[in-house]
């Protein structure tokens, strides 16, 4: 790990917030630098720069009384068997925040990195960006006597070839690959990341009754598994021998290859005593999620090879509906008494999210490894991991899978059309674009502005049609390459406590302070029901 030491009237200085009602965008980028140590130091300090770390930059865009993107992560649910009783739905109309939220903490948000970002090369970055910092972080760990979950998929730094074409692992270690739709619009690939998922279920999930890793089981727990969160009564999945499990899996009555899969009451091979339970992972379902640079293949935007960030989520308790009801419901009570939030510290196994959830993270120091992420980089991944609305068991890309058998395999825009959300009639890229008024949080991606609006600022549907999503949130090459560059300087200079979004110029959508002229924001009409999961066609 780099170390960065930092003097204490400094630390001191970077701890301070900006007085009330001051405006860090009126301050020039040395002024705003100034109050930034890294991440490492303020770490090795033991000290917390921003209390309220789990509210993501975006939560302080301006919406002037119109625009909303609040609504993709803050929902009321109705339906009293969806596990996720937050029922944030309110923040989409106010600033609801503790006091300590109420002063923007992200200020990399506001910082020029312009000159920055002119000196690197396209050459340099493009070099950056193909590198491999993923295959020496296991061997790494292992040498540290680190004790948590050491990534264990061979070959990921190259992505898609790590996987076969039902998107299992070729190494053997069971990870299957999610084919899902971007979550707008963080990691949209025109904003500057991509990104992919692979989920891995228990061993029994994957064994047949008598012990033996099983392929056929596999596939056919996970297809029950995406049932029970779609509300299906069938799903297509990869060709399964039902023989080799014993069970009619499409109801046909023969036991021979099939590729349809048909709602059971309890999961198959040496897991059938594991009942399926709606929107709810078995304990031991683990996730890993890699942000990756936007990658560049001629014209082409690809994963790059160098990861941002790898991250891990693993569900280590198993909970009713009653009691993840019970811890919802505390949850609301914290924020109601305007209690910042809490967290337990696991050491190398990770964070505890309060929900059934550990999650652990990586990334990359100054000279671009991947090392352990901070406590407080790590207590920034709880705001969407667990008390917002619109997730499903703290989860996100898993709901918005392809449906049925081509949602196993590595991620890919170009098999993807703009399907629409669950009770919605228009794709969900053009009504996100229509509500937030941009191709961002911020408004401020001017290029999806050009490709997608009229001068006039109203979406141009007929622009939009008939493109497949790689088409709608993939960016032009100049753009990707200031982008890279953008996230490169923040890397060097370690500052991810103040934000981890890949802007060259100041946001100028972003409030810096929230005050009582700032809410509410927002009448009921430009308020929505959303649901993450898609309606695919």
């Amino acid at each position: 790990m780099i170390r960065h030491p930092l003097p204490l009237p400094l630390l001191a200085l970077a701890l301070a917030a900006p007085a009330a009602g001051q405006d860090l965008s009126t301050l020039d980028t040395e002024a705003i630098m100034a109050l930034r140590p890294s991440s490492t130091a303020l770490a090795e300090a033991g000290r917390r720069y921003n209390a309220e770390a789990p509210i993501p930059p975006q939560c302080y865009t301006r919406i002037e009384g119109r625009w909303n993107p609040c609504y993709v992560c803050h929902q009321d649910n109705a339906d009293a068997t969806r596990p996720n009783f937050i029922q944030d739905g309110a923040l989409q109309a106010e600033y609801a925040f503790t006091e300590a939220a109420m002063t923007n903490h992200w200020r990399n948000l506001f910082i020029d990195r312009s000159a920055e970002v002119a000196a690197i090369s396209d050459a340099e970055i493009l070099d950056w960006i193909d590198d491999d910092n993923y295959s020496d972080l296991a061997a790494r760990l292992t040498a540290t006597g680190f004790t948590g979950w050491i990534p264990d998929l061979a070959g990921y730094e190259n992505a898609a070839e790590a996987f076969d074409a039902d998107g299992l692992a070729r190494d053997g270690s069971w990870w299957v690959a999610l084919n899902y739709k971007p979550q707008p619009s963080t990691f949209w690939p025109t904003n500057g990341s991509t990104d992919d998922v692979q989920i891995r279920l228990p061993p029994a999930f994957r064994s047949t009754t008598d012990g033996r890793e099983s392929r056929d089981v596999y596939f056919a727990n996970l297809a029950l598994l995406e049932m029970a969160f779609q509300d299906l009564d069938r799903v297509s999945l990869p060709a399964v021998d039902e023989a080799a499990i014993g069970v009619d899996l499409d109801g046909d009555g023969a036991l021979s290859l099939t590729r349809e899969m048909r709602r059971r009451e309890a999961y198959l091979g040496a897991a059938a005593g594991h009942p399926v339970m709606r929107m709810i992972y078995p304990q031991g379902t683990e996730f890993i999620h890699a942000v990756r640079y936007v990658g560049l293949d001629g014209a082409a935007i690809v994963p790059a090879r160098r990861m941002k960030e790898l991250r891990y989520m693993v569900k280590t308790r198993a909970l009713t509906l009653p009691q993840i009801a019970s811890r919802y419901g505390n949850e609301i009570q914290e924020k109601i008494d305007e209690n910042l939030p809490r967290y337990i510290d696991l050491g190398d196994k990770g964070m505890d999210n309060g929900m059934g959830w550990t999650l652990l993270a990586w990334i990359e120091d100054a000279t671009g490894r991947l090392r352990r992420q901070t406590n407080e980089e790590l207590f920034f991944c709880r705001g969407c991991h667990t008390s917002v609305g619109a997730n499903i068991d703290q989860t996100w890309a898993f709901p918005r899978k392809v449906a049925g058998a081509a949602g196993w395999g590595y991620i890919d825009l170009h098999s993807m059309t703009d399907a629409p959300n669950i009770g919605e009639d228009m794709g969900e890229i053009a009504t996100y674009l229509t509500r937030v008024g941009g191709g961002d949080e911020f408004r401020s991606n001017a290029e999806m502005r050009a490709r997608w609006f009229r001068p006039d600022g109203t979406l141009d549907q007929a622009a939009l049609a008939g493109k497949t999503v790689y088409e709608l949130i993939t960016p032009s090459r100049q753009r990707a390459l200031r982008l890279n560059k953008a996230y490169r300087v923040i890397v060097a200079e370690q500052s991810f406590i103040f934000g981890r979004d890949a802007t060259v110029t100041p946001a100028e959508n972003v409030h810096a302070q929230i005050d009582a002229a700032t809410a509410p924001t927002l009448p009921p009409a430009d308020r929505y029901h959303h649901d993450i999961r898609l309606t695919w066609r």
